[in-house]
C-alpha cells in the first residue's frame, strides 16, 4: 500500500462506519473490495491490519451499529473474509474477537439484517474468501457455520444458493489438500473432519423424503464431480461415487424419474472424471440405464455429451447416438408407407412409443425436434466423431421435416398426418433443420440426394410463405450445397444439372432482390456475395450470373432506403466487380466505363451516405480490391488511396477511419513488395538496396499517408490511434534497423529537426488534431520525404504505443483516486441534505 493510500484509509474507514453515511454507490464498495483482494493476494503477512488499525476499527464500529445498512454490512462481511484469508491475519482478527461476531453464532445470521439476500450472499462470499487455510475450516466446523451453509443451499435467492454450493465444493476440495496421499479401498478410508460433514450431509439428503433436499445434493454432487475434485482426487472421487451410486441408480428406476436434468448433468460430469476410464466399470452400466430411463428430452444432453468424450465405450457411444436419432427415425417411419423405408435405426434405446407420443403432441413436438437437431448440429461440427453417422438417412429425414413444415408432403399414416399438422409453418424447427442441413454439406456421402435436396431448398426460396428469418437460413444452406455441387460437377462432369440448378437459383434471386421486405433484400445480397466468393472461378456460375438481371438489380440497391441493404449491396457490388470489371478478360461490355462508374458510385457513398454501415462497407471493399491487386498500376493506386483517405479522415464514424488505416496498411505492404521485387511475402522485412528509401517515401508522401497517420495518433477513439501507431511502427521497421534510430537531441538544430521536436511534444499532449498545421506552414511538412524520414526515426512511437494501450481509466481508477472519491462523496452529506429537493 502506498503512503498516500495509507494516509487516506483512516478517513475512508471512519466515513464507512458513519451511521448517517449517504448512499454510496455499490460500485465504489466493490472496487474497494477488489483493491483489498489484490493487496492481500500479494502480501499474506499480518502487517496490513497491524499497520492500518483503522481496518479492525471499521469492523468493530459496524458491528456496534444498532441497524447498519445492508450495503455496509455486506461490505464489512466481505472485507473481513478477505482480511482473514491468510492464517496470520485470521489469528489477529480472532484475538480481536471479531470473526465470531461476523461469521459465528453471535453474527448477523440471527438478526433482521439476515432477511436481506445481499447480506446472506456477502456472508457466503466472506467465508469463501476466508477458507484458504485449515484454522478457518476448524472455525467454521466448530461455530455452526456448516449448518448455515447447508441451509443456504436451498435459499430462495438463486445467487445465494449457487454461492453456497460453490463454497461447499471449495471446502471439500480444500480439506483434502492437506491430506497425504495414501492407498484407499472401499473399506479402509477416513474423510477429513470437514469433508466428512459434507459427505454425510450429501448421503442423508439423498435419502431424504424432501424432493428439494434430494435435488440440492444432486446439484452439489454434480458441481463436485465437475470441479477440480473430480479430476485431481481420483481415489476420493471413486470413494464418494461408490457411496452414492446405489442411491443414484434407485432414482433412475423410479417412475417417473425425479430431478431428470440434474441426474443427466451429474452422470456427464462423473463420466468426464479420469477415474472411470475402464470400459468394464459398473458406472457405464448406470449410464446405459440412464439413457433408457430418462425421457428423450432429458437424455439428449447426456447423449451428446457422451459422444464428445474420447474414453466413452463404443457400445455406450452407439446407444447415445441412437437416443439422438430416435426422433429423426420416427419422422421417417411416419412419412413412409409400410416397408417403403426402414427408417434410421434397427432398434431403439427407449420405447419408440414415448417419442411418438411427444411428436404427436402440439406442445412437445417442436421442442423435442429442435433439441435433437441442435445436438446433431453440435455433433456434425466436431472434427472427429467416433461413431458412424447415417448421413444419407439423416438427410432424408431432414428433407421430410422441411416438407412437413411447408405443407409440401402429405403423409398417409395417422402419425405422419398428426406430426405434419404440428409442424406446419413452425419457424423454429425450420431454422434448426436448415442449420443441420448446412452442416451436412461438409460430408462426402450425401451425393445421391443432392438433386432432391436442392429441390426442397428451391421450394423454400420460391415460396411466399417462407419467413425472412427462415429464408436467410435457406440461403445459407443453399450456398453451402451449391459449393458442394460444384465440387461434384468438376469430378463427375455433371455440367447440365449444375447449370439448370444455377439458372433456377438466379431466377429466385432476381425475385427476392425486389422484395418489399428489407430483410429479404438484405439476405438475398448476402447470399449473392457468399456465392461470388466461393464460385467466381466457375465458368457455369459466371455465365448464369451475367445472363440474369442480378447485376442490374444489385447496383440499383446501392440507393435502397434501408442502410443495411445499401451496405450489403456495396459488398455484393464490390465482389461482383472482381468478376465483371477487374477480371483479366472481363465479359461485360463497356467494361472501362462501367468500372469507373462503379468506383465513382462507391466513392460517392463513402463521402455522402448519411449512415455508417454503407460507408464501412465501401472502405472494406476498397481494401479488398487493393489486396486483390485490382486498382491498376502503382501511380493509379497511389491516386486512388490518396482520394480515399482524404475522404475517410473527415468521417465521423471511427470504424470508417479505422478501415482507412487498414487500407493504408495494405497499400504500404503492397508498395514495399512491388518496389522491393518481393513477390512471395505480403510484407517484406527490409527495404533492399534495389529500392531506394527515397522512392518509397516519395510514393507515401504523394499519397498523403503520413498526415493521415500522424493525425490518427490523436484520434478521440482509441482503436484508431492504436492502429495508426502500429502502422507507423511497421513503416519505421522498414526504413530503420533498430540500431540506427535518430537521436532527437542531435537533429533539433535543423529547421526540420525543430519541427519534429514540436511533433513529438504535441503527440505527447495528445492534441495534434487541434494544433495540426495545414500545408506544412509553420510546422511539419508531412509531404516532405526528408522530414518524414526524420519523424519515423526520432518520434518515440513505442512510448506512444504504451500510452495508447493503457486503460483510459488508469489514472481515474487508481486506489488513491478511489479513496479520494469516497471521502469527497461522504464530505457532501450536508449539501446533499440541503439540495435533495
Amino acid at each position: 500500500m502506498t503512503r498516500e493510500c495509507s494516509a487516506l484509509l483512516p478517513g475512508v474507514c471512519a466515513a464507512l462506519a458513519e451511521p448517517r453515511l449517504p448512499g454510496l454507490d455499490d460500485t465504489c464498495l466493490e472496487k474497494l473490495l477488489d483493491w483489498f483482494r489484490s493487496l492481500t493476494w500479494f502480501d499474506p503477512t499480518v502487517e496490513l491490519v497491524q499497520d492500518n488499525p483503522c481496518l479492525t476499527e471499521l469492523l468493530t464500529s459496524v458491528l456496534a451499529l444498532p441497524d447498519p445498512s445492508p450495503s455496509i454490512l455486506s461490505f464489512t462481511l466481505q472485507l473481513a473474509g478477505i482480511l482473514a484469508s491468510s492464517q496470520t491475519r485470521f489469528q489477529h482478527l480472532q484475538q480481536e474477537e471479531l470473526l465470531g461476531r461476523l461469521f459465528g453464532r453471535e453474527g448477523p445470521r440471527g438478526s433482521a439484517a439476515w432477511e436481506e439476500a445481499s447480506v446472506r450472499s456477502a456472508w457466503v462470499k466472506g467465508v469463501h474468501s476466508m477458507v484458504q487455510h485449515q484454522p478457518a475450516l476448524h472455525f467454521l466446523c466448530s461455530s455452526g457455520g456448516m449448518d448455515v451453509i447447508f441451509a443456504l443451499q436451498g435459499d430462495p435467492s438463486l445467487f445465494v444458493a449457487s454461492a453456497a454450493s460453490q463454497l461447499l465444493v471449495h471446502m471439500l476440495t480444500f480439506s483434502l489438500e492437506a491430506e497425504t496421499p495414501k492407498a484407499l479401498s472401499t473399506k479402509d478410508y477416513e474423510w477429513p473432519a470437514c469433508a466428512q460433514m459434507i459427505v454425510k450431509h450429501i448421503e442423508e439428503s439423498l435419502q431424504s423424503s424432501s424432493a428439494s433436499h434430494v435435488e440440492q445434493s444432486l446439484k452439489l454432487l454434480s458441481s463436485l464431480f465437475g470441479s477440480s475434485f473430480g479430476s485431481c482426487y481420483a481415489a476420493w472421487t471413486e470413494v464418494l461415487w461408490l457411496a452414492v451410486a446405489q442411491q443414484i441408480e434407485s432414482f433412475l428406476l423410479e417412475e417417473p424419474v425425479e430431478a431428470q436434468p440434474v441426474l443427466a448433468n451429474l452422470l456427464l460430469n462423473v463420466a468426464r472424471s479420469p477415474v472411470f476410464c475402464g470400459t468394464e466399470s459398473s458406472f457405464w452400466a448406470l449410464v446405459t440405464s440412464a439413457l433408457e430411463h430418462l425421457t428423450p428430452v432429458q437424455a439428449g444432453p447426456l447423449a451428446v455429451g457422451l459422444l464428445k468424450l474420447c474414453k466413452c465405450p463404443q457400445d455406450v457411444r452407439i446407444q447415445a447416438l441412437t437416443v439422438l436419432l430416435q426422433p429423426m427415425d420416427c419422422i421417417l417411419r411416419a412419412a413412409s408407407q409400410p416397408l417403403e423405408y426402414a427408417g434410421l435405426l434397427d432398434e431403439s434405446v427407449s420405447d419408440p412409443v414415448t417419442v411418438e407420443s411427444l411428436l404427436s403432441s402440439k406442445m412437445s413436438c417442436a421442442g423435442l425436434l429442435c433439441q435433437s437437431l441442435a445436438h446433431l448440429e453440435k455433433l456434425l461440427s466436431l472434427k472427429h466423431v467416433r461413431v458412424d453417422l447415417p448421413c444419407v438417412s439423416l438427410l432424408h429425414s431432414l428433407m421430410t421435416i422441411l416438407q412437413f413444415c411447408n405443407g409440401f408432403l402429405s403423409p398417409t399414416s395417422p402419425l405422419g398426418s398428426t406430426i405434419s399438422r404440428n409442424l406446419i409453418n413452425c419457424f423454429r424447427v425450420q431454422k434448426s433443420a436448415l442449420d443441420v442441413l448446412a452442416a451436412l454439406s461438409e460430408r462426402k456421402d450425401c451425393d445421391t440426394l443432392i438433386g432432391s435436396l436442392l429441390d426442397v431448398l428451391l421450394a423454400y426460396l420460391q415460396s411466399p410463405n417462407t419467413s425472412p428469418t427462415v429464408l436467410k437460413k435457406t440461403f445459407q444452406a443453399t450456398s453451402k450445397w451449391l459449393v458442394h455441387l460444384q465440387e461434384l460437377s468438376c469430378s463427375n462432369s455433371q455440367w447440365q444439372q449444375t447449370e439448370k440448378i444455377l439458372e433456377d437459383v438466379f431466377l429466385v434471386l432476381q425475385k427476392r432482390l425486389c422484395s418489399p421486405c428489407w430483410e429479404v433484400r438484405d439476405s438475398s445480397l448476402e447470399f449473392l456475395t457468399a456465392m461470388v466468393k466461393c464460385l467466381r472461378d466457375q465458368k457455369e456460375f459466371r455465365q448464369c450470373l451475367l445472363s440474369s438481371e442480378v447485376l442490374r438489380l444489385t447496383e440499383n440497391l446501392l440507393e435502397d432506403p434501408e442502410s443495411y441493404v445499401r451496405a450489403s449491396a456495396v459488398t455484393a457490388v464490390g465482389h461482383l466487380a472482381l468478376i465483371t470489371y477487374f477480371a483479366p478478360e472481363s465479359p461485360v461490355l463497356g467494361n472501362q466505363y462501367n468500372k469507373e462508374n462503379t468506383v465513382a458510385k462507391l466513392q460517392e457513398i463513402l463521402s455522402t451516405d448519411s449512415e455508417g454501415f454503407p460507408r464501412r462497407a465501401v472502405i472494406s471493399i476498397f481494401t479488398t480490391w487493393l489486396r486483390e491487386g485490382c486498382t491498376g498500376q502503382l501511380e493509379d493506386t497511389e491516386q486512388f488511396v490518396s482520394r480515399v483517405i482524404q475522404t475517410v479522415e473527415r468521417d465521423l464514424d471511427w470504424e470508417v477511419r479505422l478501415g482507412g488505416l487498414e487500407l493504408v496498411e495494405a497499400f504500404c505492404s503492397q508498395t514495399i513488395c512491388q518496389l522491393s521485387q518481393c513477390p512471395y511475402a505480403p510484407v517484406c522485412s527490409a527495404v533492399t538496396s534495389a529500392t531506394p528509401q527515397k522512392e518509397l517515401l516519395q510514393v507515401f508522401c504523394r499519397a498523403k499517408l503520413f498526415g493521415f497517420l500522424f493525425r490518427s495518433l490523436c484520434d478521440c477513439d482509441k482503436p484508431v490511434g492504436q492502429r495508426a501507431c502500429d502502422v507507423l511502427i511497421g513503416l519505421r521497421g522498414h526504413f530503420y534497423p533498430m540500431s540506427t534510430l535518430e537521436n532527437p537531441q542531435e537533429i533539433e538544430d535543423s529547421p526540420a529537426g525543430r519541427c519534429i521536436a514540436w511533433l513529438q511534444r504535441t503527440l505527447r499532449q495528445g492534441s495534434l488534431a487541434q494544433n495540426f498545421p495545414t500545408d506544412g506552414a509553420d510546422g511539419v511538412d508531412f509531404q516532405d520525404p526528408e522530414s518524414m524520414m526524420l519523424a519515423l526515426g526520432a518520434v518515440d512511437l513505442l512510448e506512444l504505443h504504451d500510452e495508447l494501450n493503457k486503460s483510459s481509466d488508469h489514472v481515474e481508477e487508481s486506489p488513491q483516486s478511489l479513496l479520494q472519491d469516497i471521502i469527497a462523496t461522504v464530505g457532501t452529506i450536508e449539501d446533499n441534505e440541503v439540495d435533495c429537493y
